[in-house]
């Protein structure tokens, strides 16, 4: 496991590298060129973080603490606020404990996405990934109006070998629940997830879909332990804020699962996620296999960001 973990952060220093040389590079050139702490220093380093995608609000929190605490220190020297920088950025990124609640408890998970960014190759990681730790997993395909999504999700049960229940394409998603939860309860598996769909060109479809989703766990498995993940692309930088924002109208969002994060200029959504919406990033994904989805952790994401060694 330490041996795959160690892997993943190399890949994901690898995957980053676009992000780093758009934030990091920018960053490293204004503290080697600037002499003195003043103005035009804050703003470059504001500019590079914004053109990163860590988005305004996120950066102005950065930029206010670095100001605070090179005042509080008299910090005089711009190179002494690299540290300072890496270390605000973790704290932005900081929500307390990232709750993996759900794969210890008999649980239902929604996994919602637009068309596109990962989601059912997701729902199939993620699947793979429980059944490797030991669970009983079972897969409910709820995405009934993609074409081929049916299918696809049977082609990542096929493979993480984990069970299916779906029904016919066109059909009732929330009667697919229906079943899923029914058969989840008769052979006692440990988790249930949902491949449900993400139309947000049509949110009040949508909207009234999940309601009606979630009605019916309330009523056939309220014992279950809930848990909500969204799916964004992680390439489409700001535009991923903006969709889960809209998925937050509609669904109670318990994590994020951001996708993509290699070879994308705009990995630095990451931690406007977390800072701007209050939501964990849960999972990340750097790639197709099927360990290329990981558990999430701040601190190696900023340090692969910055391509410090991890211990």
């Amino acid at each position: 496991m330490e041996e795959q973990k160690k892997g993943f952060f190399g890949r994901l220093v690898e995957g980053l590298t676009k992000t780093r040389n758009n934030i990091v590079s920018g960053i490293d050139s204004i503290f080697s060129g600037f002499s003195a702490i003043d103005d035009d220093f804050y703003e470059e380093i504001e500019e590079t973080l914004i053109m990163g995608d860590l988005g305004i609000q996120t950066t102005t929190s950065i930029i206010e603490h670095l100001r605070q605490t090179v005042k509080e220190q008299h910090i005089k020297e711009p190179a002494e606020c690299k540290q300072i920088l890496i270390d605000s950025i973790k704290k932005q990124m900081d929500l307390g404990e990232n709750a993996y609640e759900f794969e210890n408890r008999k649980s239902v998970v929604l996994v919602i996405g637009v068309n596109g960014v990962g989601k059912t190759t997701s729902v199939g990681k993620l699947a793979g990934q429980l059944k490797d730790s030991g669970r009983k997993v079972l897969l409910g395909a709820a995405d009934t109006f993609r074409a081929g999504a049916i299918e696809q999700l049977t082609e990542w049960a096929n493979r993480a070998g984990v069970d299916i229940i779906a029904q016919q394409e066109g059909s009732d998603p929330a009667a697919v629940v229906y079943d899923a939860v029914s058969a989840a309860k008769s052979r006692n598996a440990d988790v249930l997830i949902c491949d449900t769909a993400g139309r947000l060109h049509n949110k009040k479809n949508l909207m009234e879909e999940l309601k009606k989703i979630n009605r019916i766990i309330d009523k056939e498995y309220p014992e279950a332990y809930r848990e909500n993940l969204v799916v964004l692309d992680g390439t489409t930088g700001q535009n991923a804020l903006s969709q889960a924002r809209q998925f937050m109208e509609v669904a109670d969002v318990t994590g994020i699962i951001l996708t993509k994060l290699d070879g994308t200029a705009k990995g630095g959504i990451a931690v406007a996620i977390q800072s701007e919406l209050g939501i964990p990033v849960k999972y990340i994904g750097i790639g197709e296999k099927i360990d290329d989805l990981q558990k999430f952790d701040a601190g190696a994401f900023v340090n692969a960001l910055f391509d410090i060694k991890e211990n």
